[in-house]
């Protein structure tokens, strides 16, 4: 900030003022005014004890340095010409010692180039000579206060948020595995036993449980936790993009191939390749699988040439393998090599209990990094959560939380209204009349028409995989199956796409 056209310092007339001026109140800041200059440092000490201030004055800057080592201030103006010590070498080691002190850099006309120089270093902000506009003086100081402040909550929020993510962490967080309940505590010690073997790790459960974190967590308590943790979503891409992606390829094993490219085979030697949805693995590749598993080599795409891996394989899948054995899409020898540890992640359906801890866990994380105040769900809107089956499970509880606080705006206690709709209206059933003028109503096709519709929408939830529409269903598969025959639901969605 620069004030502008000011008149001769020995010209300034100031006006009279009082500490703390009706319908405002004092600067309470203490301030430090290095400068040579008697006229100027005289000048702006009585202008800013004017304000409220507390206010040393310094005639050269090894005073000025020396001061600030035995004080702390909440502004400096510093005067860039000064003996033993210039402006800038004492902003220097200000920035060192103390700083979240504001510098304010008092120069000369047409000196701009040295007040960007002092920014780059730090300096809060610069004023020219002559002096001129109080005012402009008074905006200076509020606004170095002002920073002062926001830095200061900024500080106690990073640590009241820290304090609360630390006692989530110690009490019950596993590798940032959030929850409490006794599934998830002999989860975490299946993890500890097996971590330090080399033995293949199945890990199946609904989509969002956290089969990730769970394979992250057996790597890093492994001797490979210094080695590569590669991750391949098996599901992602189509067969012949996911085996170069798997084995890799020499220079010329097809029109783009204009280099070699190892695989994620060959980037995790020595450490954990993670093979997420693997039930979605072809037929073909599934042979390839097993074979590399058995022999502990791989070969890239358009070479003859075996590459010895030391891989620790960790698969995961939301699809019952078992069912798909029996049906012929899943080979049993392959099942059978990847199953010798399974761990079986339970819905957050199953584990209620620990909705409170991860919402606790999500409000600190994601206050954090939105940078605001810690914000607190009413006991209305934990209810409504507590009843949502959570078909989604961690990732969509997760989901919630954040759009709840980025939308929140000042409020700090978040309610039911703050939820989605699918959350706030999940257990509104909607009752029929009862009819008064002697009519009745037929209870039986009242009941198939609810028992209809919810189970299309579980089918729809699952993607018509009849295995998971079941599980939301807590239903055997044959009883759905059973189920749809009954309430004239096609067995596969192509079937009802025609019919509609």
């Amino acid at each position: 900030m620069r004030w502008t056209a000011p008149p001769a310092p020995s010209d300034l007339h100031l006006p009279e003022r009082n500490p703390a001026p009706e319908g405002g109140r004092a600067l309470d800041a203490r301030i430090l005014v290095a400068d040579d200059d008697p006229l100027v440092r005289d000048t702006l000490a009585e202008v800013l004890s004017s304000f409220g201030c507390q206010v040393d004055s310094r005639s050269d800057g090894q005073e000025a340095l020396d001061a600030i080592k035995d004080e702390a201030y909440d502004v400096i103006f510093l005067d860039y010409r000064m003996p033993a010590l210039n402006g800038i070498e004492v902003l220097r080691e200000i920035v060192a010692l103390h700083p979240e002190a504001a510098v304010v850099l008092i120069t000369g006309e047409g000196s701009e180039e040295v007040a960007r120089n002092a920014f780059k270093m730090g300096a809060f902000d610069y004023i020219t000579k002559p002096l001129g506009r109080i005012e402009d003086l008074e905006i200076v100081v509020n606004q170095a206060l002002e920073r002062q402040r926001l830095r200061s909550e900024n500080q106690n929020l990073r640590l009241e948020n820290q304090g609360l993510r630390s006692l989530i962490s110690s009490k019950y967080s596993f590798s940032n595995i959030v929850g409490g309940t006794r599934e998830l505590r002999g989860i975490f010690d299946l993890i500890d036993r097996v971590a330090s073997t080399r033995s293949t790790v199945l890990i199946t459960g609904e989509s969002g449980t956290g089969k990730e974190l769970i394979a992250r967590a057996l790597h890093d308590r492994s001797g490979r936790r210094e080695r590569p943790f590669v991750s391949v979503n098996c599901g992602a891409l189509p067969d012949n993009l996911l085996e170069d992606e798997l084995f890799g390829h020499v220079r010329g094993a097809y029109t783009d191939a204009v280099s070699d490219r190892p695989g994620r085979f060959e980037q995790a030697h020595q450490g954990t390749l993670f093979l997420d949805e693997i039930g979605n693995m072809s037929q073909n590749l599934q042979v390839k699988l097993l074979r590399v598993l058995q022999e502990r080599e791989v070969t890239p795409l358009g070479s003859t040439r075996r590459v010895a891996v030391d891989v620790r394989i960790v698969a995961a899948t939301n699809i019952d393998l078992r069912q798909m054995m029996e049906e012929k899409h899943f080979r049993k020898d392959l099942y059978y090599r990847l199953n010798v540890i399974h761990i079986k992640l339970p819905s957050l359906q199953e584990r209620r209990s620990d909705i409170p801890i991860l919402v606790s866990h999500f409000l600190a994380k994601f206050c954090a990094d939105m940078r605001m105040p810690l914000k607190t769900f009413s006991p209305a809107a934990l209810r409504e959560m507590m009843r949502f089956p959570w078909p989604g499970n961690v990732r969509q509880l997760e989901n919630v939380v954040e759009r709840a606080l980025a939308l929140s705006g000042d409020q700090t206690l978040l309610d039911v209204a703050d939820l989605p709709d699918e959350v706030r209206f999940a257990q509104k059933v909607h009752l029929p009349e009862i009819p008064e003028n002697g009519e009745t109503l037929d209870l039986s096709a009242l009941v198939a028409d609810f028992e209809g519709r919810l189970v299309l929408h579980a089918l729809e939830k699952a993607e018509w995989v009849k295995s998971r529409a079941a599980r939301l269903l807590n239903l055997k598969r044959t009883t759905l199956i059973e189920k749809m025959k009954r309430l004239g639901i096609p067995l596969r969605r192509s079937d009802r796409e025609g019919a509609s």
